[in-house]
């Protein structure tokens, strides 16, 4: 059978997979995986867009205004030159060791795209907070974090355990699988077959819950901010961002398709990856790159923030190996894919259905 005839029995067996792919009962909950982080940042942005709204309509200040505040500013001063804030109330504090209470106060003040936080003792400002009602920097920080933390190590790994795990193991629960077996098809192409349905799915699935972050992030932030990252930095982090998403499909749907097939007890792999691609930072450079996730840290455009403070242990495990450069990222875990679909293929030819042992 020559290689064309094998490439379009691929095509069909991966065409004729995809439903079940997209479809599985036992794979749903996939997309709520996916989707789940967009919830996150579209909530987020649904709230800078409605306060921005209401203190709009309750009365803004200018900029120029707000710049102006000093410490050292009497109340009266600050109310003439800004009008009516938004919040403003009122408390008394007693120290311990004083007789005297001191009378405190909040104001809050906003100019249509910042929120200035004052202070006043006993009339006089004491302190002056402003920043933007939303940072898009910060919020880069948070989608880098979310999605490092989350998206690659949670959302993509049991999404494509979910997914590529069932492609063998789901139809030898259903007793379908020797169907394909009888097939006129070799075995090695009935597995990227599979394969390719899988990566497929899972690739759309989770790439389209990169954009939707992605969108929500740029939703709700500053107009002319975004407008200055979409013409600098924007299309380059996503689409690092997307390669990241696709080649976490790539690697980890590979691991979890041989394991469908060596394994019965899908327990086992899960844990066993689980713990290798958590200990990456404890282990040598040469044995971090037979980890899925050293690569893919390698691919984002923005590290992941680690809070000061954490402890260390913990710090060590979130934080990413030192990272390849990009192609080399790209090679290496193409090169990971392709070792671990060979010793998948290994296993396959020799596969014999005995249903009554499943």
């Amino acid at each position: 059978m020559n290689i064309s005839t094998e490439l379009r029995q691929i095509g069909v067996i991966a065409r004729l997979e995809l439903r079940r792919a997209f479809l599985s009962k036992r794979s749903f909950w996939v997309y709520l995986l996916a989707l789940f982080p967009a919830v996150i940042f579209f909530g987020h942005a649904i709230e800078v867009k409605v306060r921005q709204d209401r203190w709009s309509r309750e009365g803004t200040v200018q900029p120029a205004v707000l710049d102006r505040l000093n410490r050292g500013m009497t109340y009266n001063e600050v109310i003439k030159a800004a009008g009516t804030p938004i919040r403003d109330f009122e408390w008394e504090r007693r120290r311990r060791d004083e007789d005297d209470t001191v009378r405190m106060r909040h104001v809050l003040l906003f100019d249509g795209r910042r929120r200035s936080d004052l202070t006043f003792r006993n009339d006089l400002l004491e302190s002056v907070h402003t920043r933007p009602l939303a940072s898009l920097d910060e919020d880069r920080q948070v989608f880098a974090g979310v999605f490092q933390f989350f998206f690659l190590r949670v959302a993509v790994f049991f999404g494509c355990l979910g997914i590529f795990l069932n492609l063998f193991r789901g139809e030898m629960l259903d007793k379908t699988l020797h169907f394909w077996l009888l097939a006129p098809a070799r075995r090695e192409v009935l597995l990227l077959g599979k394969y390719l349905s899988g990566l497929v799915a899972s690739s759309l699935i989770f790439v389209l819950g990169t954009v939707l972050c992605f969108a929500a992030l740029l939703w709700a932030n500053d107009p002319v901010e975004v407008q200055q990252y979409m013409n600098t930095a924007a299309g380059h982090e996503l689409f690092r961002y997307l390669l990241a998403t696709v080649l976490g499909c790539v690697g980890y749907g590979s691991v979890f398709l041989a394991a469908g097939l060596l394994v019965r007890n899908p327990i086992v792999p899960i844990v066993i990856v689980l713990f290798w691609e958590s200990i990456i930072g404890f282990l040598p450079q040469m044995l971090q790159k037979l980890s899925v996730l050293y690569y893919l840290q390698s691919v984002c455009p923005v590290s992941a923030p680690v809070e000061e403070g954490t402890p260390a242990l913990v710090r060590l495990l979130l934080s990413p190996a030192a990272p390849s450069s990009v192609w080399v990222a790209v090679l290496g875990l193409l090169g990971l894919t392709a070792l671990v679909l060979y010793a998948a293929s290994r296993v396959v030819r020799k596969i014999e259905i005995d249903y009554a042992t499943d």
